[in-house]
């Protein structure tokens, strides 16, 4: 039987062996600059309280940016913030600075103002509450949306953005950015794993007490086991301590997958597993890249789709399944309060 160690380095080993592996591959200039016709899409920001809004100008709107993505530009925000979320209202201002005095955006009093300004709309709030609020105006102008993890801070809310935008015919996607960095892409190789039986990720898993336990930081981990497993959990259960969640979702077809969130000793590391037909593979955040390439931004992959988003109008990752994966966070809440009992996740309210 293989190590854990062995079953790493092979998977590096046969990654390596590609001339081009696909987890590997970018948005072209050409690709980008033919989406848009030459013209670059105005991007409108809502929500200047998270790391992403500064991080996502920067490689838009940067061509030095090694991780620079063409065919779009960052042009107008509107700041937001809420006062009551220790992340919102202790970074907001510093990140409107930046984008005002560095990346010379303009700044904006009110979403209805952003609108007329802007092609497509990221809506990148920290405080998931206020999405509702802040995308009916948005898909009532009819702009494709981006809306930063989660979509919402219930599943409820969530769904009645869902049901808003498909009723107006205006495009709508909602992910983390862990769904698409190397060190998960790296382990959806169908030619090693065959067909996937179950999923092990693990990551942070900081609490904010205005959302529920795992929107705050675990949706991470949650995310990422779903891009690995697909949709069709139908049940989970939650093993809860004070430092750490261990949540366990059963899938309709018997697969089962697991997330472990955590928050004492070094929790900064992502990491995943994929028990394949064929073979075990597991990757983390920290680990090598084949051939000791450089790693791409945090954000990368998630702009490359966005962007393809954005002249598409597809989302890569179905309204449904973003449900999907809300339910299963607020089912594993529910089983939390129910001492760790198994919650369907048709229960989670709608």
């Amino acid at each position: 039987m293989q190590t854990r160690r062995e079953v790493i380095g092979g998977l590096l080993m046969g990654a390596a062996a590609a001339t081009t592996p696909a987890w590997r591959t970018g948005l072209s200039a050409a690709t980008a600059t033919q989406a848009t016709g030459g013209t670059p899409l105005r991007v409108g920001m809502i929500g200047l309280d998270t790391s992403h809004v500064t991080a996502f100008t920067s490689i838009l709107n940067d061509p030095a940016n090694p991780d620079h993505i063409p065919g779009a530009r960052v042009v107008a925000a509107f700041k937001g913030g809420s006062p009551d979320v220790e992340a919102s209202a202790t970074r907001v201002d510093k990140f409107t600075a930046e984008l005002r005095d560095k990346w010379k955006l303009e700044i904006v009093d009110s979403i209805e103002a952003l609108l007329p300004k802007v092609d497509v709309v990221m809506l990148e709030s920290v405080d998931a509450r206020p999405h509702l609020a802040q995308a009916r105006p948005v898909i009532a102008a009819r702009k494709p949306l981006f809306i930063d993890k989660p979509m919402a801070a219930s599943t409820k809310d969530a769904a009645e953005i869902v049901r808003l935008a498909k009723a107006g015919n205006v495009p709508v996607f909602s992910a983390s950015s862990r769904r698409y960095v190397e060190d998960v892409l790296m382990l959806q190789d169908a030619a090693r794993t065959g067909a996937v039986l179950g999923a092990s990720t693990w990551g942070p898993a900081t609490i904010e007490p205005h959302h529920p336990d795992l929107f705050w930081y675990a949706v991470h981990a949650v995310e990422t086991l779903y891009q690995l497993m697909g949709p069709g959990c139908v049940s989970v259960s939650r093993t809860h301590t004070p430092g750490t969640d261990v949540v366990t979702g059963t899938w309709a077809d018997g697969r089962v997958g697991t997330v472990r969130g955590v928050r004492h000793g070094k929790y900064s590391t992502y990491g995943q597993t994929v028990f394949g037909e064929k073979e075990v593979l597991s990757a983390t955040s920290e680990m090598p890249l084949p051939g000791g390439g450089k790693r791409r931004a945090g954000y990368y992959g998630l702009l490359v789709r966005m962007m393809e988003f954005f002249k598409t109008g597809k989302a890569p990752v179905a309204p449904e399944e973003t449900l999907e994966t809300l339910a299963f966070m607020e089912a594993a809440d529910l089983s939390k309060a129910r001492g760790g009992a198994v919650v369907k996740l048709s229960d989670v309210p709608r």
